[in-house]
């Protein structure tokens, strides 16, 4: 199968880490449902023991995952937090974390609430510059966690430079990938550690599963990590790797409809007179726009807006008249979802946190989908005007 990592990115999306099945020619991979695999002798086997450690139809879609972010290994997980859980693991109590102060507030909380009361302490950074994060870092800085672009603020943070800072202090660069996908964006050819998706967003890319993923080319890095993922049990079944298989394959056509329909909503919005502010990177005087075009391929589908007057009954009206857009959790599917952070993904961060980072009561995200734009565009004006 390496020969396909040579290739470009939709043929490495709809073949990297699949062959036909050697027993019938199936061209798709076999949903291996099985817990437990028969063995000649004890202790021999053809690789699979367990499924809980191994299963044919994730260890295609790890080796898919991971050829297309240029990594040499690559993990799933039941969920994006149960990768990001396994991540924190590799820390010890009196360890500290640098993250940003605009990530998912999922992240947040088990940050705050799970990993913190065991003894890790975390940092809530601004990370628009070096700068801010490098002044936190002490003996016991272990680990930088990034998100680019943020959620839901859509800030940008240069991947590059916060692996120059990285290597500089002998620390973990890992950059959640999630709002750009490995189609965007690749953090590992970045000089970052570890990568971290949400695959139940874009690699997805249907609202039909949840699971998350590691990718790394850091050999030690990923010793660890497996044994992780094997001891703690939070691995996706075979079926969960089925979906997501079949729904990466497309990614490449995707995102480039993402890309044009979010072009075309985020202008439409900056334009509107009752939206105050778009966050949305492909903006020339967005903060770190330079970057962002530097780093990324094409700037996405996602982006958020507040209201002038930021008013939450407001945001609350325009949301629940979407007939196009959906007013639910989640993102990165075929369909355009809107939500309302503060309510919502965010709920979990303190109202003060919030708003330092943006996050106020009448901004709104958006996941923009792949339908017709016109319908997206008209479905909005009937949304301001309702």
């Amino acid at each position: 199968m390496e020969h396909y990592n040579t290739m470009g990115f939709g043929t490495r999306a709809i073949h990297a880490g699949q062959e036909p099945d050697p027993t019938t020619g199936a061209i798709m991979t076999p949903i291996y449902q099985t817990s437990t695999y028969v063995q000649p002798i004890p202790g021999v086997h053809k690789g699979y023991a367990y499924a809980r450690g191994k299963n044919p139809t994730r260890s295609a879609l790890e080796k898919c995952l991971a050829s297309l972010e240029g990594a040499k290994h690559g993990l799933c997980f039941s969920s994006g937090m149960g990768a990001v859980d396994a991540v924190i693991k590799l820390l010890n109590p009196g360890d500290e974390v640098i993250a940003g102060d605009d990530i998912y507030g999922g992240t947040y909380r088990m940050f705050t609430k799970v990993y913190a009361r065991l003894g890790i302490k975390f940092h809530f950074v601004n990370t628009l510059n070096t700068s801010a994060v490098e002044a936190c870092i002490n003996a016991n800085t272990k680990l930088i966690w990034l998100e680019t672009p943020t959620n839901p603020t859509c800030q940008i943070a240069d991947i590059e430079a916060f692996a120059a800072v990285s290597k500089k202090h002998n620390l973990m660069l890992c950059v959640d990938n999630t709002f750009a996908s490995p189609y965007l964006q690749n953090p590992l050819a970045l000089g970052a550690d570890v990568v971290m998706h949400s695959v139940t967003k874009y690699l997805g890319g249907h609202s039909d599963v949840v699971m998350g993923a590691l990718l790394t080319s850091n050999d030690s890095i990923y010793e660890q990590l497996a044994f992780i993922h094997n001891s703690c049990g939070a691995t996706p079944g075979p079926m969960d790797s089925f979906l997501v298989l079949r729904g990466v394959k497309t990614l490449h056509v995707r995102m480039k409809a993402h890309c044009a329909n979010g072009k075309v909503v985020a202008h439409y919005l900056r334009n509107h007179p009752r939206v105050d502010k778009v966050y949305w990177p492909g903006f020339e005087d967005h903060p770190n726009h330079a970057i962002a075009k530097k780093q990324m391929k094409d700037f996405g589908g996602m982006m958020s807006f507040t209201l002038k007057g930021n008013s939450k009954d407001e945001a609350f009206k325009i949301a629940s008249a979407a007939k196009v857009f959906s007013l639910a959790e989640s993102l990165g599917g075929v369909e355009s979802l809107l939500s309302h952070p503060a309510t919502m993904t965010h709920a979990s961060i303190p109202q003060a946190e919030r708003e330092k980072a943006g996050v106020v009561d009448s901004l709104i995200r958006l996941s923009v989908g792949i339908e017709e734009i016109e319908d997206l565009i008209a479905d909005l004006e009937q949304m301001f005007t309702t």
